[in-house]
């Protein structure tokens, strides 16, 4: 099964909405249970300029999206920003990692970016190791991150450098 990604368009806030209907889409990041259609409307139909915003299709169905946000603090510009999620039904099925390829190379070879983060739980080693494979270091954990089903929960926050056009950082 081929995955298809591309720029998100407000056209897709019911598919993203679904994929944040998803018990994992929503334990697993900073999205709070049961989004309403009008929120993911709101937000794709006004995205910033300096945030990128992907949707992975399998047979023509929204299963996965992604967001990179530059940082806009002058000081900052070389950074950007990850998160994403995917449906439950199509995680295992190559849809993180064509969201990351896609991401990674704007961010390496458009964007000019030189590090990129993210949070992750400590607890989803799936994405953990999705992460670790193009590159992403553990840099620190944040106790008590966030409040999840009643507990609250750790994350690891996760870099990826680029040295230059040719290597990561290694």
């Amino acid at each position: 099964m081929d995955v298809e990604v591309r720029r998100a368009e407000p056209s897709d806030a019911r598919g993203v909405k679904e994929i944040y209907d998803c018990k994992s889409a929503y334990e697993d990041t900073l999205q709070l249970p049961h989004p309403s259609i009008g929120l993911w409307e709101k937000r794709l139909a006004s995205i910033s300029d300096n945030v990128y915003m992907y949707v992975a299709l399998l047979d023509g169905e929204v299963v996965g999206t992604l967001g990179l946000e530059v940082c806009q603090n002058p000081r900052r510009r070389h950074v950007g920003s990850l998160g994403m999620g995917v449906k439950d039904k199509a995680q295992g099925l190559g849809v993180g990692t064509a969201l990351l390829s896609i991401a990674i190379d704007l961010a390496d070879n458009w964007l000019a970016l030189r590090r990129l983060e993210l949070t992750v739980y400590v607890d989803n080693q799936r994405a953990i190791d999705l992460y670790k494979r193009f590159g992403f270091d553990i840099e620190g954990e944040a106790r008590d991150f966030a409040f999840r089903g009643g507990k609250y929960v750790g994350s690891f926050y996760m870099a990826r450098f680029r040295v230059n056009n040719d290597q990561a950082m290694e």
